[in-house]
């Protein structure tokens, strides 16, 4: 279980194919303090630690997480956002997330305001997700509150610390983004859909 805020930023060091896996080495400031078998968001995907050496640690995506995400795009030297799960007792500063990503979005457009950014996606409506206006929503493992909901399309508001401290400076139009939309509403929405 994670809350969306991210924590640092980690650096693609290398990456293994393997029959439908792949394994990631990844390096960043908190790499001494994790542990084999510990689950991290990584742009809001959680991924298990399977090894740690020095500086950098690996771990692991099977087909389905492929399949799913846009992790399969991912490159060396690319900057992912990284999240350490929730320890019980902790503040929800973001909202609940399980680190189970939906789907892919796209960059739509890029907007400067005066002192912050407004960021526009779109997603396929094949899997039926939906957003609501001030609602959550996560875009690369970032707890966001959702502005302009539309069918298939939002738009959220990035304050310059967002901005600095998450890869949201590193997107363009057209960008790949994993998206996670509100567990809650998830359910809510499947609710309703059994009962027609």
């Amino acid at each position: 279980m994670f809350t969306g805020i991210i924590e640092t930023l980690g650096i693609i060091k290398d990456i293994q194919k393997e029959e439908d896996n792949l394994h990631l080495t990844i390096t960043s400031s908190i790499t001494t303090e994790l542990k084999i078998d510990q689950s991290v968001a990584h742009n809001g995907i959680c991924l298990t630690v399977v090894a740690i050496e020095n500086e950098t640690y690996t771990v692991t995506a099977i087909k389905e997480t492929v399949n799913k995400t846009n992790i399969g795009t991912w490159k060396k030297g690319d900057t992912i956002n990284l999240e350490r799960a929730m320890k019980l007792g902790d503040r929800l500063d973001g909202h609940i997330v399980q680190g189970h990503v939906d789907q892919i979005g796209i960059c739509k457009s890029i907007k400067e305001t005066e002192g912050s950014w407004l960021f526009t996606f779109e997603y396929h409506p094949t899997f039926n997700n939906i957003t609501i206006e001030k609602g959550s929503i996560t875009v690369n493992g970032v707890s966001l509150t959702v502005v302009n909901s539309k069918a298939n399309e939002f738009s959220v508001a990035i304050i310059p610390y967002t901005y600095q401290h998450t890869n949201f400076k590193n997107f363009e139009v057209g960008h790949q983004v994993n998206l996670e939309f509100d567990v809650i509403g998830k359910y809510v929405a499947r609710l309703h859909s059994l009962s027609k």
